[in-house]
């Protein structure tokens, strides 16, 4: 066998390997949450069922709902713990092939990629929620059971963390495009006009129909905005081209 197809299908082993060690850690968290797996929903659904009428409850219309909903809020809170581990294999599988410089780099965004994603849930977790859902109460028609099914409900909250997690991004991405000179600072600048106007169509898209929950997006995305510019100042690359040293893979 040729040495470029061996060091193929090495990588693909080492592939298989860790993507097997990746399934397993997120399966025996999702065991070890299993027997809470109604607390923690109940947890979830909280911010909703304090903003209910007094005696106001959730309904389940699909037979196995009650079931099937509890089971996937636990896999999600598993992969969330599990998550750190995840990215040391994905980390532990690309390192080997990038620059020491790219090290360097990469490293502290991911982390910072995390940790922001887990603000943005959190943000949307105890402030977003109570927020909307005591907004919803208030505006309900007299009369009117304001009830929701468990499943629309766990739909919208992931939605809402995808939303308030990716928003959360915006200074590493400003980061990234800066430092690989996709984009100069100064053209970033220039666009600001541009980002608030689309922040708050963003904001209009991705939360419900009403103004506080579309500013409690629209805001925080011109500020990720401006705090990702001048992170950017402090790490743009010099001009002066990397060493030498740094221009091979470090392999080590």
């Amino acid at each position: 066998m040729s040495q470029p197809e061996d060091t193929f299908l090495s990588h693909l082993f080492e592939l298989r390997d860790r993507l097997i060690r990746v399934l397993l850690s997120i399966g025996i968290v999702f065991l070890c949450l299993f027997p809470w797996a109604k607390e923690l929903y109940a947890l979830l659904a909280k911010p909703l069922l304090a903003s209910l009428p007094q005696g106001g409850q959730m309904i389940a219309t699909d037979v196995v709902g009650v079931f099937l909903v509890p089971m996937k809020v636990t896999l999600m809170l598993a992969f969330l713990i599990a998550l750190p581990y995840v990215l040391y294999q994905i980390w532990a599988f690309v390192a080997p092939g990038l620059y020491a410089h790219e090290k360097r780099l990469a490293l502290p965004l991911v982390a910072a990629s995390v940790v922001l994603f887990f603000i943005g849930m959190a943000f949307a977790y105890f402030l977003v929620f109570p927020t909307v859902f005591g907004f919803m109460a208030k505006v309900a028609p007299e009369g009117v059971a304001w009830m929701t099914d468990i499943e629309k409900y766990l739909s919208f909250v992931m939605s809402t963390f995808l939303a308030f997690g990716v928003t959360f991004e915006v200074p590493v991405v400003v980061i990234v495009l800066v430092q690989m000179r996709i984009v100069k600072l100064a053209t970033l600048k220039e666009w600001r006009p541009y980002v608030i106007v689309g922040a708050f169509v963003v904001g209009a898209i991705f939360t419900p129909p009403d103004v506080i929950s579309q500013l409690m997006l629209a805001i925080p995305l011109c500020l990720l905005y401006e705090l990702g510019m001048l992170m950017a100042r402090f790490v743009s690359k010099p001009d002066a081209e990397p060493a030498a040293s740094e221009q091979s893979p470090d392999k080590t």
